[in-house]
């Protein structure tokens, strides 16, 4: 390890002064007749990538779940070239965000090793927006689940996911001193954050400000703790998906008619990840509440008299 991170700070202090050359860090290891192998190119690319990107919990997240992955896919004992990276992409199912991970990865391991290669017309159409809606529990059926698990540390974790639609990893990085206003933590996907309770009786009936969490909250990364949720749901027969509560809760954003900027500042993303992604879970009958409840409130602008 130590000769690992000697050997780190000697190419980051070359590259940093222009004085970088693949020649003197060649290994013959890794070298062929016709080339390098895959296990030298990806080893090179991940120095690089560190030495251009700070090191934290997010970082290490992207470089596992977008790089690596696609990366465990190419044979290391085979000389990369630009036909190795289209077998890899072509063995994943098209029109599928992993096809499109696997473009996006493939071609910038292709760029820095110098191949003129373009896979740009194989990432297919894959997009947030064209999956198709799923089924979302209504409130009484979250109610129903949330009052059907045993486990009290599971059942505070459905209830403050769905009370402040968090994403699944997002509950075991809280703090709630202002309670019932709950701080996300910036170890989280996007920073911190301030969120309110859609609805705020559900935070107080369920006393979501005695913070109840299984006991491996600090052991695993964001990444694997959404996991942990998501197999806790399933085992447990809860009748649906962990991240279904936090499509509920832009749902009920809508419905209590705020604003998409101010929606998307509590959710953790952009207006146009908002309008384009979430949105798409509203179904008519949504439309049709939100409409009635705009109409019959009390000092709505009127018509003229006719």
């Amino acid at each position: 390890m130590q000769h690992a991170e000697k050997q780190a700070r000697l190419l980051g202090a070359e590259l940093n002064l222009g004085r970088f050359s693949w020649s003197s860090w060649s290994d013959n290891e890794f070298e062929s007749k016709s080339g390098i192998l895959s296990a030298e190119w990806i080893r090179r690319f991940e120095v690089d990538y560190w030495n251009r990107r700070e090191r934290n919990q997010q970082s290490e997240t992207t470089w596992r779940t977008d790089y690596r992955v696609i990366f465990n896919k190419l044979p290391a004992d085979e000389v990369l070239s630009p036909e190795l990276l289209l077998n890899v992409i072509n063995d994943i199912q098209p029109d599928s965000r992993q096809r499109k991970r696997a473009v996006q990865v493939c071609s910038a391991l292709a760029k820095f090793a110098g191949f003129q290669a373009d896979f740009s017309n194989l990432i297919g159409s894959y997009s947030p927006r064209r999956v198709n809606p799923r089924f979302l529990p209504s409130d009484a059926a979250i109610v129903a689940a949330r009052d059907s698990v045993s486990n009290e540390a599971w059942r505070w974790v459905l209830g403050v996911i769905a009370c402040y639609g968090l994403r699944p990893h997002e509950a075991f990085h809280i703090e709630m001193s202002e309670f019932p206003v709950l701080e996300v933590g910036d170890m989280t996907k996007t920073g911190g954050r301030i969120v309110y309770p859609l609805y705020p009786e559900w935070a107080e009936a369920w006393e979501l400000d005695k913070v109840k969490l299984p006991n491996f909250q600090r052991v695993h990364s964001n990444a694997v703790l959404g996991t942990n949720v998501s197999d806790a749901f399933r085992r447990r027969g809860i009748p649906f998906h962990a991240y279904d509560l936090r499509h509920c809760y832009a749902r009920r954003c809508f419905e209590f008619s705020l604003p998409p900027d101010l929606a998307a500042g509590l959710m953790g993303h952009s207006v146009q990840i908002h309008i384009n992604t979430y949105r798409a879970w509203i179904d008519r009958a949504t439309y049709r509440r939100a409409y009635d409840a705009l109409i019959n409130r009390v000092g709505r602008p009127l018509p003229p008299v006719m």
